[in-house]
């Protein structure tokens, strides 16, 4: 690598090295390769640390690097899209899903998914855990709540728990008519175990999308999907409506 300076810019020192760097990331590394350290980078080009973090802090928010504690600074993998507001036609867990099954616990629904699903709030319903992967790293973890009048039929003889209980209550929702799907997105901040399940930071900056499939009349299951931000885009349907959100109202765009 050769030695670059940066020359006097309009814009703040730290914004221009970030342009040069996001640069340097296209002709230079690969995806997953892991950057130079903090010191050598300053070195190359003749800026304080200080800068360069704020560079960095930069190209991480834009989804370009990504950094982890014992690892260090590597290249983040081209943003994953999510599909938001277009016709969507498959139960979770069919073929070509990218999701994988982790666990499934009967627990009580948070009040606003107990709502949708039209259950009491004390009432318990199954609970799938799955993780989503790209490039070998997490980048969302969902929630999914299933009434248990949506899957009548279950058995925790079959499938007690784990990815095997899981997996059997999507195969039984698969047993219902799938009518029709919405999606409502957010922008947050990650729990502590929505943290730890993506490897951030708690605090870090997420999307979360809510999305509810429809089945005989009624609202069959309740997806909430967290999205690390930072890895993520959302791409939009020919059909797709987005919801803005101005205090207690909503008005649909």
């Amino acid at each position: 690598m050769g030695t670059t300076q940066l020359e006097t810019a309009p814009e703040p020192k730290y914004w221009h090295l970030k342009t040069v760097l996001s640069e340097a990331l296209d002709s230079e590394f690969a995806v997953g390769e892991i950057l130079p350290n903090e010191r050598d980078l300053a070195a190359r080009f003749g800026v304080a640390r200080a800068t360069l973090r704020q560079a960095l802090e930069q190209l991480e928010l834009e989804g370009r690097l990504q950094r982890r504690r014992g690892v260090g600074t590597t290249v983040a993998p081209p943003r994953m899209g999510v599909a938001v507001g277009s016709a969507q036609g498959t139960w979770p867990g069919e073929v070509g899903d990218a999701w994988q099954p982790a666990d499934c616990a009967p627990a009580a629904a948070p009040a606003e998914v107990a709502r949708m699903l039209a259950t009491d709030p004390d009432e318990q319903v199954h609970v799938v855990r799955r993780t989503r992967v790209s490039h070998g790293q997490p980048v969302a973890a969902e929630l999914l709540y299933v009434s248990t009048s949506s899957v009548p039929e279950l058995s925790a003889i079959d499938a007690p728990s784990g990815p095997a209980r899981a997996r059997a209550v999507l195969r039984e929702l698969h047993r219902l008519g799938l009518e029709g799907q919405d999606r409502a997105v957010e922008l947050g901040s990650a729990r502590a175990d929505d943290a730890k399940a993506l490897d951030r930071l708690p605090g870090a900056p997420v999307l979360v999308v809510t999305t509810r499939f429809l089945a005989e009349g009624r609202t069959a299951a309740v997806s909430v999907a967290t999205y690390r931000a930072d890895t993520c885009r959302l791409t939009f349907g020919d059909a797709g409506g987005v919801e803005i959100h101005h205090g207690p109202e909503r008005q649909a765009s």
